[in-house]
C-alpha cells in the first residue's frame, strides 16, 4: 500500500469523483484512476462501486477511509512537531458540561486570540463518553474528571474541583447516606464520574433504593433540585457561575469532595495543537488550576 495512493483515495472520497480529485490534486484523470487501480490491486478488493459516471465506496472502501484519514492526519501531525511549525488546522476537544460552563471560556478565548490558524471544536459528554471518542480518534484531547485508567493516555491536573451535595432550600441537613433515603437522584447517565462519587457515598447496594432522573444539562439538574424532585452532586464552581441558584449545599466527606480534572491525549500523539493547549494550562496561574 502506498501512502500517496492513500491520498489519492481520500482526495476522491473527499471531491465525490476522479475529475474533481484531479483538478484538486493538480492531476489529469487518467493519473487519479490508475492510482486507484492500484490500490485495489495492491490490497485485493474493490473500494468503489461504479456507476456509470458515480463512484459509490464500497464496504471496504468504508473500511480504509477511516484508516486513510488517521494515517494521513499522523503523517501532518509528525511533520508539523518535528519542524517546528506553528499550530494550525482542527483542534477537536472534548470536555465535561461542568469544565465547559465554569471552567473553559477564559482558556478557549485565550487560545482562539493565540492561534488563529486552529480551528476550535468542542464536544461535550460524560467522563466515559470521551474518553471512548479520544481513544477512537474522534478527539485530539478532552478534559475529563478523574485521571486515564489506563497508560493508553498522558495527562495534565488542570483544575481543582470541589464536589458539593444540593437540594432543595426547605430539604432537612444532610450529614450522612441515610439523610437522603428515599430521595430521587438528579444526574447524568451512565458513564458521569460524578454519578459514580455519589454511588460511592450512598453506598452500592443501597443505591438499588433510589429513584434516577437523567438529565444532560446542569441548568436542567439544578431547576429540577430547586424544584423538589431529588438531589444531585456537582462541582461548586457550577454553582459559583450560576448565582440564581436557589438550592442548598450539604458538604460530603474530603475523600469523595476533591477531584482534579485532568486534560487528557492519546500517549505519544501530542498534535502542535494541544501541545500549544497545554502550555497555556501550565502557565496559568497557580490558584487558578490543580497543584
Amino acid at each position: 500500500m502506498n501512502f500517496a495512493d492513500l491520498q489519492v483515495f481520500k482526495s476522491v472520497v473527499e471531491e465525490g469523483g476522479v475529475i474533481r480529485a484531479a483538478s484538486k490534486l493538480h492531476r489529469v484523470p487518467s493519473a487519479v484512476t490508475t492510482r486507484i487501480k492500484q490500490l485495489e490491486a495492491s490490497m485485493g478488493v474493490k473500494l468503489f462501486h461504479r456507476d456509470k459516471q458515480r463512484l459509490h465506496l464500497s464496504p471496504a472502501g468504508e473500511l480504509l477511509l477511516d484508516y486513510a484519514d488517521r494515517l494521513i492526519r499522523l503523517s501532518d501531525e509528525a511533520r508539523d512537531v518535528v519542524s517546528g511549525t506553528k499550530p494550525r488546522g482542527v483542534l477537536r476537544l472534548g470536555a465535561l458540561e461542568s469544565t465547559t460552563a465554569s471552567r473553559l471560556p477564559p482558556i478557549l478565548a485565550g487560545f482562539h486570540a493565540r492561534y488563529k490558524d486552529v480551528r476550535l471544536e468542542l464536544i461535550t459528554g460524560t467522563n466515559d463518553a470521551l474518553l471512548k471518542q479520544l481513544a477512537e480518534r474522534q478527539l485530539d484531547a478532552a478534559f475529563i474528571a478523574e485521571s486515564p485508567p489506563t497508560k493508553a493516555f498522558e495527562h495534565l491536573p488542570v483544575f481543582a474541583e470541589r464536589l458539593t451535595l444540593i437540594s432543595s432550600l426547605d430539604h432537612p441537613p444532610i450529614r450522612r447516606a441515610s439523610d437522603v433515603e428515599g430521595a430521587s437522584l438528579i444526574a447524568f447517565p451512565e458513564g458521569c464520574a460524578y454519578r459514580r462519587v455519589l454511588q460511592r457515598w450512598l453506598g452500592r447496594d443501597s443505591l438499588v433504593t433510589f429513584r434516577v432522573l437523567e438529565l444532560s444539562s446542569y441548568h436542567a439538574i439544578i431547576a429540577c433540585v430547586t424544584a423538589g424532585a431529588g438531589i444531585a452532586l456537582m462541582p461548586e464552581s457550577v454553582l459559583d457561575v450560576i448565582p440564581q441558584a436557589k438550592v442548598q449545599r450539604h458538604a460530603i466527606p474530603k475523600a469523595q469532595a476533591q477531584i482534579t480534572t485532568p486534560l487528557v491525549w492519546r500517549r505519544g500523539e501530542i498534535s502542535p495543537s494541544v501541545l500549544a493547549l497545554r502550555t497555556l494550562l501550565a502557565s496559568m496561574p497557580q490558584q487558578k488550576r490543580a497543584a
